[in-house]
């Protein structure tokens, strides 16, 4: 059955075939019928819907609304800012065939939404006043990957853009920042997740952009991931799709612009950072399932009461289940629900029913207690906390223990080839360099800190002169 951990490869070991299986076994999602297609299964798409209401609060405050674009783009569209077009060429799906017929033109279905956005945005935006036109959405995208991963790369993934236009540079920077100081939370608070921010390289950042900002996190085998990236688009697609706004002066200005994005790759980093050899371990901010309620042995009073103690603890706010399923084993259930990854199992048999005491198990430790049945919601809640600021601890601990610093290539080379993780290392910008670090050692600028303090140094590869320390890392 999926949930037998008899089998199940152990992360340390093989965190590739670990982490393929636990996204199986534990139903997040399954393989699609089209090559390199996932389908999201119930539990899976649970938390992409938590992530959905944290996020879209965040971005409705912010004064974003929320709309839809269609799914196809004119070929004519596409090619209207070149850099974006060339960046995304090899990674396009074409229509040329609809009811039966060959179209005049191309179709491409949409890998990100700027060209047939700013489409509109031209004629939506005349005056100062109609700025800022602040616009998101929650769709899909598609990416003809070479080589796909659950979560983490398919062909066609869900996530959020937002996309917005402004009167000034200044005002657009700001939206940037704030994208990504937004995504900063929501990684640090829901997901666990520490992680460096900061600017792309020339070559790295989005086609099309003037500046890309990210925020990189690191996996247990020691490789970055691009985790969500706030792009700064200056004037790029508002000359060419001739997004003007008069100004309070009376005059023809071009738009600023910037878009932002955080996908579902996000939950496949949040799989490998924090699972373990039993499986998933869920934050408890992004659980479905908080609480499982697990009857030792079926009765009607057992079931009872763990009913109303799983009344009560929801009455409270807290995401809880009862198994009381009488065709499993309790040793089955609770290998399900660890597998599963929910924060805490609460067991309750006759000896725990006869003390009004309930036993309480916590996934990320295995730490197991009693508590009184009564007053639980409390104890319960402040558990949930106690879980979520233990994972993320354990979380920063990783990310700075593998944080290495270096001035010296030979040194570079070896931490790259044996233990990786991030190098902080003075590199010169020049983009042959960037591409020979990266052909001799596999790992890629990730991002120059903002905070990042200029230094009279020499480039980690050809000692040129280098004023700033960029990390590196191998990635997916």
């Amino acid at each position: 059955m999926a949930f037998l951990k008899k089998d199940l490869p152990k992360k340390s070991e093989n965190l590739s075939d670990w982490y393929n299986n636990i996204v199986l076994r534990a139903e997040l999602a399954d393989y699609g019928p089209a090559k390199g297609t996932m389908i999201y299964r119930p539990y899976g798409f649970a938390i992409w819907e938590l992530i959905q209401k944290e996020m879209d609060a965040m971005i409705k405050e912010r004064g974003v609304s929320n709309a839809y674009f269609p799914l196809f783009i004119p070929e004519s569209l596409l090619k209207k800012e070149e850099a974006h077009v060339e960046g995304f060429s090899p990674e396009l799906a074409v229509v040329t065939i609809g009811g039966g017929e060959e179209l005049k033109e191309k179709l491409i279905v949409r890998p990100t939404s700027e060209t047939i956005m700013y489409d509109a945005y031209s004629r939506w935006i005349h005056s100062w006043r109609d700025l800022p036109l602040m616009i998101n959405q929650w769709n899909n995208v598609v990416r003809w990957e070479k080589r796909s991963y659950l979560f983490l790369r398919t062909t066609e993934f869900l996530w959020q853009e937002g996309h917005t236009a402004h009167a000034t540079h200044e005002e657009a920077w700001e939206m940037v920042e704030w994208a990504m100081k937004m995504y900063e939370k929501v990684y640090r608070d829901l997901f666990a997740m520490p992680g460096y921010i900061g600017r792309k390289s020339e070559s790295e950042k989005f086609a099309g952009a003037d500046v890309t900002l990210t925020y990189e996190a690191l996996m247990p085998e020691g490789k970055a991931l691009q985790s969500c990236t706030s792009h700064d688009l200056g004037q790029n697609f508002s000359k060419p799709f001739e997004i003007t706004y008069q100004s309070d002066k009376g005059v023809n200005e071009y738009a600023w612009q910037t878009s932002w994005g955080l996908s579902t790759r996000s939950i496949g980093g949040m799989i490998m950072a924090h699972g373990d050899d039993g499986g998933l371990r869920l934050p408890p901010r992004l659980a479905p399932i908080q609480v499982i309620i697990l009857p030792i042995k079926v009765s009607e009073e057992l079931i009872a009461t763990a009913k109303d103690i799983g009344d009560d603890l929801k009455k409270a706010g807290i995401r809880t289940l009862v198994d009381a399923a009488d065709n499993e084993t309790i040793g089955f259930r609770i290998n399900k629900w660890e597998l599963k990854g929910v924060p805490l199992r609460l067991e309750i048999g006759p000896k725990e029913l006869e003390k009004r005491v309930i036993t309480v198990v916590r996934r990320d430790t295995g730490e197991k207690t009693q508590l009184p049945i009564k007053g639980l919601e409390k104890s319960i809640a402040e558990m949930l906390d106690a879980i979520q600021a233990n994972i993320f601890a354990e979380a920063e601990r990783f990310l700075k223990e593998n944080t290495h610093a270096t001035t010296d290539y030979k040194t570079f080379k070896e931490v790259m080839k044996k233990s990786r993780g991030f190098i902080s290392a003075p590199w010169c910008e020049n983009a042959v360099c960037e591409a020979k670090i990266k052909e001799e050692t596999k790992a890629s600028t990730r991002c120059v800190p903002l905070d990042g303090r200029e230094e009279d140094g020499s480039c980690i590869a050809c000692n040129n002169p280098a004023k700033l320390r960029w990390y590196f890392a191998q990635s997916y």
